[in-house]
């Protein structure tokens, strides 16, 4: 049995994590223990809220050095996607820098945050496997991620943004696949046979 960690800082929807991977028959625990992340066969990297006081609790673990020396498959969600890139708009805050680009804010005359479903196109990753073109994921955000080259599958608010991003052993995705349903259980099940 796999043994996922879920990064805990103090920043992210664990628990509901927690429960879809559960459904998914594999161990897992809520950790900030570097030692028990580097152990796991696979890491998980949720988020919410704002992304400065977000850096500034992983720079309190140290955590912001460890993330992207991981070696296992490491999973962002939400704002763990964003904030594993270089730099967020949001409290003009430097990232992780794993995934290229900038994560910045939908133009003002777009309702922000974007909460509700939506779909998702462009998929290029094992992470979509069983997974159909213009499926609808879940997502709450007020910043987001332009298309760079490291982009594996697009959304539309506005304009079309990165909904996941792939670099090495590493992905991202803007929407929260355990607020998903079958979808986005189907693509945790995809994370945890990479």
């Amino acid at each position: 049995m796999q043994t996922i960690a879920i990064i805990d800082y103090g920043a992210g929807n664990t628990q509901s994590v927690k429960n879809a991977l559960l459904r998914l028959n594999c161990k897992v625990l809520i950790t900030s223990d570097a030692a028990v992340i580097r152990q796991a066969d696979k890491v998980i990297f949720p988020g919410v809220g704002h992304a400065a006081r977000a850096l500034i609790s992983l720079k309190a673990t140290g955590l912001d050095a460890l993330i992207p020396q991981l070696k296992q498959p490491v999973l962002g969600i939400c704002l763990g996607m964003q904030l594993m890139c270089k730099h967020c708009e949001e409290g003009d805050s430097k990232g992780l820098e794993i995934f290229e680009g900038n994560v910045i804010k939908f133009d003002n005359q777009l309702k922000v945050p974007q909460i509700g479903w939506n779909q998702i196109s462009n998929l290029k990753s094992e992470l979509f496997n069983d997974i159909d073109e213009n499926e609808f994921m879940y997502l709450v955000h007020s910043y987001f991620a332009p298309l760079n080259a490291d982009t594996i599958a697009t959304s539309t608010y506005g304009l079309k943004y990165a909904s996941a991003m792939k670099k090495n052993n590493f992905y991202g995705v803007q929407f929260h696949p355990e607020k998903s349903g079958k979808v986005g259980a189907q693509l945790l099940k995809n994370f945890l046979e990479l």
